[in-house]
């Protein structure tokens, strides 16, 4: 069997590299790299760390609007189709490498399993919810990292193809946590303290593209008094240069790869962010996740009380900042470090049958 998987975006270079590892120990697979993160921090780096194989391709696409990114990214897959005849394409997760992946392999004629199908935040103003809700719809298999994520296919319909086989971030963090223990000197390098900081991340569009979103969410981080150590993803970067002043208790740093942050969110006070993938490894890591959106697709944090929703408020978040502190039971909802596994079997079966 040949499996042609997109990937494009950090979240999903994290996602692919424990599936490719199980992949490829029975089947053929041939990596495509959008190019949609494309500098070493975001892209090089965790194929590096997360011992993925080079891209087969690289498509080079860049950032850019919506659109011609998207068209590039489809009209690069279809031809890597038509050179490479695989049996199924694999997308991971919400990016417009996903969309993209997917709409190709319908064009082409050729199953597309989703992995992270049914997600939703029900927040149709997300870029991302489109791509999720899209990319189920026209998945043959839809592999779901947890039980609300299948009850939300079949509240849209979808029961065909539909299998449960738990995280694949679960995977890789567990895969992964001790290594970045015993082989990162980043506590000492970045000079931090365990628990004498707050870790903040802020990426999303409606976040940072309009200046006075990211202004009200740093006014939050400042008036919380606390420590805080905010690693700038590139986009976020060129909205701060119309932001005003870094607050005096923010220290920027430059991104970090995939096993540097593991160690740097777990031994956070609290961790701050707009990332799916980072809520769910505040998670993992045990440590207190403020959110700065109005919806998640990962709700089972909220519900089990480790995660809030604060929005851009700055009263809401600096509160937050100065007294969440979750405790008690954190249910395992993402799977037993397996789905990894269970993903091929099920991309084998499915297949044969």
């Amino acid at each position: 069997m040949r499996v042609l998987t997109v990937v494009g975006a950090r979240p999903q270079f994290i996602k692919a590299a424990p599936v490719s590892k199980a992949l490829r120990r029975q089947h053929e697979e041939f990596l495509l790299h959008t190019g949609q993160h494309y500098d070493d921090a975001m892209s090089e780096l965790f194929f590096r760390q997360l011992g993925i194989p080079d891209p087969d391709v690289n498509l080079g696409v860049g950032s850019g609007p919506h659109g011609a990114q998207t068209g590039a990214m489809l009209a690069g897959i279809e031809q890597a189709i038509s050179d490479q005849k695989p049996d199924w394409i694999l997308v991971y997760g919400d990016t417009n490498s996903t969309l993209a992946g997917a709409l190709a392999a319908v064009k082409c004629q050729v199953p597309v399993a989703h992995v992270e199908a049914g997600l939703r935040s029900y927040d149709r103003r997300m870029p991302e919810e489109i791509n999720r809700v899209v990319a189920d719809h026209i998945a043959d298999l839809l592999l779901c990292p947890t039980e609300s994520a299948v009850s939300n296919l079949a509240r849209e319909g979808i029961t065909t193809g539909v299998r449960m086989v738990g995280d694949v971030m679960y995977d890789a963090y567990l895969q992964n946590a001790a290594l970045a223990r015993g082989t990162t000197d980043v506590m000492a390098r970045l000079d931090l303290t365990p628990g004498g900081y707050q870790l903040l991340t802020v990426h999303r569009a409606d976040n940072v593209d309009q200046v006075a979103n990211l202004v009200s969410i740093l006014q939050g981080v400042a008036d919380s008094g606390a420590t805080v150590i905010f690693p700038v993803h590139p986009r976020t970067r060129a909205s701060l240069l119309g932001a005003r002043d870094i607050p005096k208790n923010v220290r920027l740093v430059d991104p970090i790869g995939y096993l540097e942050m593991l160690v740097v969110e777990e031994h956070a006070e609290a961790i701050v962010t707009d990332s799916g993938g980072v809520q769910k490894e505040a998670y993992f890591a045990r440590r207190p996740c403020i959110t700065v959106r109005e919806s998640t697709e990962w709700t089972e944090t909220v519900d089990l009380g480790w995660n809030v929703l604060v929005g851009r408020e700055p009263a809401a978040i600096a509160e937050a900042m100065r007294s969440f502190r979750p405790a008690g039971p954190r249910p395992a909802v993402f799977g037993d470090g397996h789905a990894a596994e269970r993903i091929v079997d099920e991309l084998t079966a499915f297949a044969r049958a």
